[in-house]
């Protein structure tokens, strides 16, 4: 973790990489060893979650049941949230939104070319997708042989809401945690100004925004196609795929963000709405979210 000041906003930035993408709390204080403990403890509660439900390590929570071959599976309590959750995903998106749709990326690349996978292999792999499939009673879970689960697509949102917990736990401070793009602001600054923060226009990712938002305290997710897509005959294909098709949604935004009092709920809110494709806004409407979104 490297920490520095930023004397321009009069705040410490600690920085770090985790769970595939660059992290880094704002820290709104003069105390440079506070600002140190803060982003300490955010970098290691990270870390741990990575470690637990990183689908790249054999030694993982998450790694073990996908492995188990249809044995019972007892889990702890953290894990047991993390899928309660996940089934009322399921259910509230219509099962659009999947943990087991993470097998179809072993035919989907999403590297910017246009290598489209076949149908077939496609339709082959919808055998092994699908929450209905696997038998969750708390604590027990059952996950039929094939089948994997994957939590990238709450683990963000999920990090970014345990470290602003335990932060807020430990005293009052200003922070703004910012884990790729998704953010969580505890408070209005000590002079009583609020966090500025851009929102990214992802048809110049990084280079230009389509606006700023003064937060105080709440968070802002955003799922979208900016850094992974394919292009085939001026079809822009997302990311975003929908598990019942296995094909990635049509017509969808390319960035929806979404503010809401806590990460986790407004990482929901924006996945959902791409899952709705041309209908994402009218979602968000309807959900009286306060929203943006990029087509």
């Amino acid at each position: 973790m490297k920490l520095t000041r930023v004397p321009s906003g009069n705040y410490w930035r600690g920085a770090f990489t985790a769970l595939g993408c660059p992290c880094e709390i704002l820290v709104d204080t003069d105390d440079e060893a506070e600002a140190r403990s803060v982003c300490l403890l955010s970098a290691d509660e990270t870390r741990r979650i990575e470690h637990k439900y990183s689908r790249y390590r054999a030694d993982s929570v998450l790694s073990r049941l996908n492995r188990s071959n249809g044995a019972p599976q007892d889990v702890d309590g953290e894990t047991a949230q993390l899928l309660d959750y996940a089934e009322l995903c399921w259910r509230l998106s219509e099962h659009r939104f999947d943990i087991t749709s993470g097998v179809l990326r072993e035919v989907w690349r999403f590297d910017g070319s246009d290598r489209l996978p076949e149908p077939a292999a496609v339709d082959a792999l919808l055998e092994r997708v699908g929450w209905h499939q696997l038998t969750w009673r708390r604590p027990t879970l059952i996950l039929p042989t094939g089948m994997e689960l994957d939590l990238g697509g709450i683990g963000k949102e999920y990090a970014v809401d345990r470290c602003a917990l335990m932060i807020g736990q430990r005293g009052p401070v200003s922070v703004l945690i910012n884990f790729g793009g998704d953010l969580f602001s505890s408070g209005p600054r000590r002079d009583g100004r609020p966090w500025t923060v851009a929102i990214d226009d992802p048809r110049a990712t990084g280079k230009q925004g389509v606006g700023t938002l003064e937060l105080r305290r709440g968070a802002i997710a955003t799922s979208g196609d900016a850094h992974r897509y394919l292009l085939k005959e001026g079809i822009r294909y997302s990311h975003i795929l929908d598990p019942r098709t296995g094909w990635p949604v049509r017509d969808a935004p390319h960035s929806v963000t979404v503010l809401a009092d806590t990460c986790t709920e407004a990482g929901m809110l924006a996945t959902f709405a791409m899952l709705q494709g041309p209908d994402a806004e009218a979602f968000l409407k309807g959900q009286q979210a306060t929203h943006w979104c990029v087509r």
